[in-house]
């Protein structure tokens, strides 16, 4: 419900919500206003189809349908700093196989007041649903790069004068580093 509700708010292009018949309490009613305001059609069905349209996964009584992720590339990352007139802060994911941890690493990057974060094209998880809907819907906010090379792309962002950091477990830790500036950091 949660995810829904963020895509809702995020502006981004919706083209149905579909909604169990029988769920209407609290912030389903919220889901059916927000998706009204916008103009997106609301469609009733039983709480089996709506299973069968998401593959199965739980779905909490709301699912939406839209045209999929839409990825920026690294310099609107680095757009996003500029027009808030900060210094660039981007999390950049380095092997993160499963979806829900991703969803993880988006919704305390976005909490955290990150710009972006970056994922490799291969042997990496997408912004799939399952990684939406573990993001608690910052997925919906957070501005996802997904690029070819990620040490090549680490090379571009130290020339543009980015200093990255790598989380290691038993390194020292994050509250005894000082990590203002325009900074990376590698998870």
């Amino acid at each position: 419900r949660n995810a829904v509700t963020e895509l809702l708010r995020s502006g981004k292009s919706v083209d149905k919500i579909f909604i169990a018949n029988g769920a209407g309490e609290g912030s389903i009613r919220l889901i059916e206003a927000l998706a009204r305001s916008a103009g997106v059609p609301v469609v009733r069905c039983d709480k089996g189809k709506l299973e069968s349209l998401c593959g199965g996964v739980a779905t909490q009584g709301v699912a939406a349908l839209t045209a999929g992720t839409e990825y920026v590339t690294v310099d609107d990352i680095l757009r996003v700093a500029e027009e808030r007139g900060e210094s660039p802060f981007i999390v950049i994911c380095d092997g993160v196989e499963d979806p829900h941890n991703l969803g993880a690493i988006i919704r305390c990057a976005e909490g955290a007041g990150a710009h972006g974060v970056i994922i490799p094209k291969r042997r990496s998880s997408s912004v799939t649903p399952a990684a939406v809907k573990a993001s608690a819907g910052a997925a919906e906010h957070m501005a996802v790069a997904k690029v070819s090379n990620l040490a090549s792309t680490l090379d571009a962002l130290k020339e543009k004068g980015i200093w990255t950091y790598a989380a290691e477990a038993g390194a020292q830790s994050v509250y005894d580093t000082d990590m203002t500036g325009p900074i990376a950091v590698v998870m």
